[in-house]
């Protein structure tokens, strides 16, 4: 399977946000990072900027809420132009009731973990997910280094899912650069987020190009 890339406008340039989506126009998807201050300590953006970014891009909008109770904003998540919701584990008291939520929109719905959540977490509800985006920094910030010991989390969900037939991607957020991408794919990542990686080079869309051979030759 051709491994898939959602570079992260959690880096871009806020200022020039319009050319900067138009740089990485060539990846899979757009990814949107919604922190809220409560679930993360830090605070990015809502659905207005998904809404104002939307005319822009033709790329299906991955949005990635990490925010407490994110139910009370499905509907405007998907209004605003997201194509897939991923939601926490940890971020909601009915994790099953919400994805149903998600998908009865007809949108694709994802399940993220952090670091330190099991994979058992996942062991009700993965015949219905799309997606699993599996954190391999704490989230809340860009910028930080990947967490070793998750290589071995994604190669361990990689099998479940092949195990079991599960029609479901595993998406890989934090700490992704030129010298771990190779080794995240072989363990099964399907989809890459990268922020820094790419927004933060010189030519974003070079950094890009850059990846895809890598995930080539992987």
């Amino acid at each position: 399977m051709k491994t898939e890339f959602s570079p992260s406008l959690l880096s871009a340039d806020f200022s020039q946000l319009k050319e900067e989506v138009r740089l990485v126009e060539s990846a899979d998807y757009l990814h949107f990072d919604v922190m809220d201050g409560v679930y993360v300590p830090n605070i990015t953006f809502g659905p207005t900027l998904i809404k104002a970014v939307r005319p822009y891009s033709e790329l299906p909008f991955d949005t990635h809420l990490m925010i407490t109770k994110p139910e009370r904003y499905v509907e405007e998540f998907v209004k605003a132009g997201s194509d897939l919701l991923t939601i926490h584990y940890e971020a909601t008291d009915h994790i099953h009731r919400v994805i149903q939520l998600i998908k009865s929109y007809d949108i694709k719905a994802g399940c993220s973990l952090n670091p330190a959540t099991p994979l058992d977490s996942l062991e009700y509800i993965l015949p219905d997910l799309d997606l699993v985006l599996i954190m391999s920094v704490n989230p809340g910030f860009g910028g930080q280094s990947y967490i070793p010991q998750i290589t071995d989390k994604i190669k361990k969900l990689s099998k479940i899912i092949k195990d079991n037939n599960y029609d479901c991607k595993i998406q890989v957020d934090g700490g992704i650069k030129n010298h771990n991408l190779k080794n995240i794919i072989n363990a099964g990542a399907d989809i890459i987020v990268a922020g820094s990686a790419i927004f933060g080079a010189e030519d974003p869309a070079e950094a890009l190009a850059e990846m895809r051979r890598i995930a080539e030759d992987a």
